[in-house]
């Protein structure tokens, strides 16, 4: 990979949003939880989360990623609470069509549409759809 391919790739919006990742403080009682690694590349991103009337109340992410995962996991803890299982699975088919070429997710994730520049890098995806991905599991998980 270029300078010039990195710099695109990493440009200083997703680097900001990287920087500052919401709710990543602790939910030590939250009954739904997952952890959700991408063999490729390493990153890990766990999750727990509460539920009120089949919605997200409460969220916990702990990211270990690269700048694109961190960057994801910005911009989906920015909407994630009050957003009901089928939301969530919407926006990770969304991103994944995204991210093959697709449309950028709708309102109110629209915001990844700074991450369209890794539609070239397929060795990134699953490192951008860990946080969906791990959410899901979560809650199929507690749905048990």
């Amino acid at each position: 990979m270029s300078d010039a391919d990195l710099f695109k790739l990493y440009s200083q919006r997703i680097l900001a949003l990287a920087a500052d990742i919401p709710l990543t403080d602790p939910l030590p009682e939250a009954p739904h939880r997952a952890t959700r690694r991408a063999p490729l590349c390493g990153s890990t991103v766990s999750v727990a989360l509460t539920l009120e009337t089949g919605r997200i109340s409460g969220f916990s992410q702990q990211v270990h990623a690269c700048a694109l995962g961190q960057a994801s996991a910005a911009i989906f803890g920015a909407q994630v609470i009050g957003r009901s299982r089928d939301e969530v699975a919407g926006l990770r088919d969304q991103l994944a069509a995204m991210l093959k070429g697709g449309p950028v997710p709708a309102a109110p994730f629209d915001a990844y549409e700074v991450l369209t520049a890794a539609r070239d890098y397929p060795n990134r995806h699953a490192s951008i759809l860990l946080v969906p991905e791990a959410t899901l599991e979560a809650l199929d998980a507690g749905s048990r």
